[in-house]
């Protein structure tokens, strides 16, 4: 037997081959003896150079015979991919566009070479067509500029007023982002009063066995044992709680081998990261699948992120993926080598997450880092009872010394006030339109139904505002028999009447809140008050809750008409199916941006629920809440009796608002090892300094990303760490500190980057900075960019990791479901043309795809489909006593629908049941309790309780979809005839369009420039 051994990316692949020709006579104990001299010296050396050398010189020297191709990196022969074959999906391809490389309005091959990402074009340069996609005639094809770091709150008063997202320096891929460096958190602190905590483990053995754990390169060394905060085990989200037992002393009573030598050369490698071969864990995630000839690319079940190559007790260390997570899982040594993977680099944070799990800290001392401020987390090292080494900065720190590392908190914006208390204000729009609506009675009943259940304690406080031309406040104070009302008419000079009894505390006077609630929807049943004046109205709101902070809830209805921020329609609808660059994304007035930047100074975030069916320039009214870390709610075509499925909605909304948890005065800092820097952030915040968002109101619905280049060589690192640190405000006045911990591995080989890489990751981060270039560019740009990053990563993975060319669209399998989720993103509401949208509803969908969480994010961008006329037992899961089915995920394509089947469609805040006109009768009586399709309701919206097993079987599955989320997604039941037929099919991203390709033919697109 001849083992033959293949270098390829630092690790060594063996194979086996029975050749007599390549056999030695009577070289068996020789041909040993050689082989195992070889291996031996390879484990000393541990230079793949130097062992190819060693081995071909022995092979020489005994003249043994070199080694052979190993036939397992051969793929089988076989016929490639033939551009005159029948196409997969033929469905999809009209018979009119044929397969060839003629030229033709379909056909992708008319298209001009693609440029690399390197050649972005940069804001403020001409603007570029870009490529058709449908039946229109072919342009050429030209590279779109960068999605340039755009980070949209980072730039104080005064602001252009057509300027939503402060521009910062052009990012071309290719080139490192200018980036900034993190300085020194200041000192902050709070002192509160203490609460029990859970008891530290105090004799956690060691997972590498007693008193040895091998540090890390560069002294970032991994500790010896891993560090056991409290609660049962240790992890890397927990949260500080007020003034914190003694955690230093807590950690170094530890069990970390009283024999454990002191790490005399912290620069030596780790053996249990050294031992790792990323790639040979990885196998699947780099095979190449050719996607022209795989039709079946879904997974069965979730897409999962991929997992860091570390050590398995490190690994269940790390933060969970849904709270902080890498576009690349495997961090690249140098930022040569991160462009030339041509993938991009960042986090996506769901800081605030609710968590069942986080344990809460309670301890005298906040151990931190003295130089970089790093709170204290599994990933240090200790060098003894009392040292550690941050795992960011590197810095040796102690217990000991006049400066110690016990702090107060205290946020300097807040050092002259106790912790803020929940302010609650509500300010509605009660003009004619608004009345209409019927909205004022669904916001009363469910303030009057949750009034207890609002976050907050013995101090909460809580306040009205009304407004139509004219700004009414109510007196609330304690005493009075009922509310009176205070009316303000001079919206150009707006004053506070009574600063003492418009915001009262909620516990005193609970029965004036009730009977206003109560009376409120009356008031107005009569106006004939057609104006809004929601400028001066935001205004009122802003002083009243400037002396304590809070939250305000602005209800709005129509646009704006009267003083400071009236705003006059700018929307055009012939011009909302127009192939051409869509107008008008940005802001008509800076007074909301301005506003709200005020108001994130004084502790005071605004959140907008808009209920209206007529344009109300959301693209200026949602800055008032972008820039104040507050957020948006649409309903289009809101109305109490036309549109009961919004009204639904609306409801569960509503309760979820008003019950949450929600953390006031809070600050984030994002910090990782020193060698990378954060560059560029996305969601909804100001960046009060280079890297600290101030976030007025935090949510657990809130999800933040940021974007990162690697400033330093990485060289002599092993692993990398990334640390999001929130410090809030409880609603019970607690002074809390949030804090997540990640660690990545290093790598130096394009394979383990492509291994690493996070499709769901990279396309939520895409999104982002997609959404920033229709702003600050256009839309086409935009466009042009997120195919351009397709086409890029795809090539890189074809020249760089494919050892073995073969024809067709190649890409790994951890990024096989990247084209598709880039043409479902070109098909989404935010970036489509060709198909009527109206303006606020693209608006809206551009805010959603800013500050959404990435697990809600997926969903919206790609649907999932179901067939649930045939739901069965087999595999279903078993959930408090409770069987849900689990039918397998279908492709987003008319080809799997059929008139007898009934078919769900989640696409995050809305499903859609679509039944064929041949629906199995069976379905309709025992499902929707109807006798037959014609009986079925236009606008059904609920599945009705039958005690029937396919009733409850289905039920059980709709009912545990939404239990995945948050906020309450909306049944609709579509019939083949009815009006939401048209945005079922708008999702089916995977067909043809008249305005855009389907997936096949996106991928032929794909293909032709990848190949040149």
């Amino acid at each position: 037997m001849w083992f033959d051994w293949h270098v390829r990316g630092g690790s060594h692949v063996f194979s086996e081959t029975c050749s007599s020709s390549r056999r030695l006579v009577g070289c068996d104990v020789t041909h040993l003896v050689i082989f195992a001299v070889a291996k031996i010296i390879e484990c000393i050396s541990r230079n793949t150079l130097l062992n190819f050398y060693l081995y071909y010189s022995f092979l020489k020297f005994f003249h043994l015979p070199g080694p052979s191709q190993n036939p397992l990196l051969v793929p089988p022969s076989g016929a490639g991919y033939n551009i005159g074959t029948q196409p997969l999906y033929s469905n999809q391809m009209p018979a009119k566009a044929p397969l060839s490389t003629g030229p033709g309005p379909y056909n992708p091959g008319s298209y001009q070479m693609t440029p690399p990402v390197s050649s972005y074009q940069g804001p403020g340069q001409a603007s570029l067509t870009r490529p058709p996609m449908g039946p229109v005639q072919p342009a050429p094809f030209r590279p779109a500029g960068p999605m340039a770091p755009q980070s949209q709150n980072s730039t104080p008063p005064p602001m252009p007023s057509a300027a939503p997202y402060a521009p910062q320096p052009t990012w071309p891929y290719g080139a490192p982002p200018v980036s900034v460096s993190s300085p020194p958190v200041p000192t902050m602190g709070n002192h509160v009063t203490p609460v029990p905590g859970p008891v530290p483990n105090r004799h956690s053995p060691s997972p590498y066995g007693a008193g040895h754990t091998p540090p890390l390169h560069h002294g970032a060394s991994l500790p010896p044992g891993p560090v056991s905060l409290p609660a049962s085990s240790a992890t890397s989200s927990y949260t500080y709680q007020g003034e914190l037992p003694d955690l230093l002393h807590c950690l170094g009573d530890l069990n970390i081998g009283d024999d454990a030598p002191p790490q005399a050369n912290p620069a030596q490698l780790s053996p249990s990261l050294a031992a790792l071969s990323l790639q040979s864990q990885s196998p699947e995630t780099l095979r190449a699948v050719n996607l022209l000839q795989e039709r079946n690319i879904l997974p069965p079940g979730p897409v999962t992120p991929p997992t860091p190559c570390l050590p398995q007790d490190l690994q269940k260390l790390n933060c969970n993926p849904e709270v902080f997570r890498s576009t690349l899982a495997n961090i690249p040594q140098t930022q040569s080598l991160l462009n030339k993977a041509k993938l991009p680099l960042g986090l996506l944070l769901h800081p605030f997450k609710d968590l069942s799990q986080l344990p809460v800290v309670t301890s005298s001392t906040i151990v931190r880092c003295r130089s970089c401020r790093t709170y204290i987390n599994p990933f240090v090292s200790f060098l003894d009872q009392r040292r550690w080494k941050c795992n960011l900065c590197y810095r040796v720190n102690d217990g000991e010394g006049p400066s110690g590392l016990s702090l107060v908190f205290r946020n300097p914006q807040n050092s002259l006030r106790p912790p803020q208390p929940a302010v609650y204000l509500f300010v509605l729009d009660v003009s004619h339109n608004a009345v209409e609506t019927g909205y004022l009675d669904v916001v009363c009943q469910s303030l009057l139904d949750n009034l207890s259940s609002l976050p907050g304690d013995t101090r909460t406080k809580i306040g009205f505002i009304t407004f139509d031309s004219t700004i009414h406040f109510y007196n609330l104070q304690e005493g009075l028999s009922q509310p009176q009302m205070l009316i303000v008419s001079d919206i150009d000079d707006i004053f506070i009447p009574t600063p003492d009894s418009l915001l009262v505390n909620l516990n005193d006077c609970k029965e004036l809140v009730q009977d206003l609630l109560k009376g409120l929807p009356q008031m107005f049943n009569k106006t004939m008050e057609t104006q809004s004046a929601l400028g001066p109205a935001l205004q009122a709101a802003f002083k009243l809750l400037s002396p304590t902070g809070g939250r305000a809830s602005i209800f709005q209805t129509q646009l704006p008409t009267l003083g400071v921020g009236a705003l006059k329609s700018r929307e055009d609808p012939n011009q909302r199916a127009s192939l051409k660059d869509i107008q008008h994304l940005s802001p008509a007035t800076d007074f909301y941006k301005k506003l709200a930047l005020d108001c994130s100074g004084q502790q005071v975030a605004v959140d907008l629920f808009l209920l209206s069916g007529q344009y109300c320039d959301l693209a200026s009214l949602g800055c008032i809440s972008r820039y104040s870390a507050g957020s948006v709610y649409y309903y289009p075509s809101y109305h109490h009796q036309h549109n009961l499925a919004e009204v639904e909605r609306f409801q569960k909304d509503l309760k979820r608002y008003l019950t949450r948890k929600i953390g006031f005065e809070a600050v984030m800092r994002i910090r990782c090892t020193k060698g990378l820097s954060i560059h560029t952030f996305h969601g909804n915040f100001f960046v009060r300094s280079t890297d600290l968002l101030s976030l007025p109101n935090v949510n657990p619905d809130a999800g933040f990303a940021v974007q990162m280049s690697i400033e330093e060589n990485l060289m002599d690192l092993q692993a990398v760490s990334f640390q999001a640190a929130l410090l809030y405000t409880s609603s019970k006045g607690e002074r809390r500190i949030r804090v997540h911990t990640m660690c990545l591995p290093v790598v130096n080989s394009m394979a383990d980057i492509f291994a690493g890489a996070d499709v769901q990751a990279i396309t939520g981060l895409l999104a982002s900075m997609a959404v920033d270039r229709s702003v600050s560019a256009s839309l086409s740009d935009a466009r042009d960019a997120l195919t351009n990053a397709a086409v890029d990563s795809l090539t890189a993975y074809r020249s760089s990791v494919l050892t073995i060319q073969q024809p067709g669209l190649l890409a790994p399998s951890c990024l096989r479901l990247f084209p598709l989720y880039i043409l479902a993103l070109l098909k989404q509401k935010a970036f489509r043309t060709g198909t009527s949208t109206r303006l606020d509803d693209r608006v809206f969908a551009m805010f959603q795809l800013k500050y959404q969480p990435l697990s809600y994010l997926v969903l919206m961008i790609h649907p999932a489909l179901y067939r649930v006329d045939d739901l069965t037992d087999e595999g279903a899961l078993n959930i408090n006593e409770r069987t849900v089915p689990q039918p397998k995920v279908l492709q987003l394509s008319v080809e799997k629908l059929n008139r007898e089947g009934a078919f769900l469609m989640d696409a995050g805040s809305v499903m859609l049941l679509w039944m064929g006109r041949n629906c199995n009768p069976s379905f309709l009586s025992q499902v929707l309790g109807v006798p037959s399709y014609a009986a079925v309701p236009q606008n059904m919206n609920q599945l009705p309780e039958l005690d029937t097993a396919e009733s409850v079987r289905t039920r059980a599955f709709v009912g545990w979809l939404r239990e995945q989320r948050p906020f309450f997604p909306v049944l609709h039941i579509v019939r083949e005839e009815s009006p939401l037929k048209a945005a079922f099919m708008q999702n089916m991203v995977e067909d043809r369009t008249e305005s855009a390709l389907s997936y096949y033919e996106y991928l032929l697109h794909l293909q032709q420039q990848t190949s040149k």
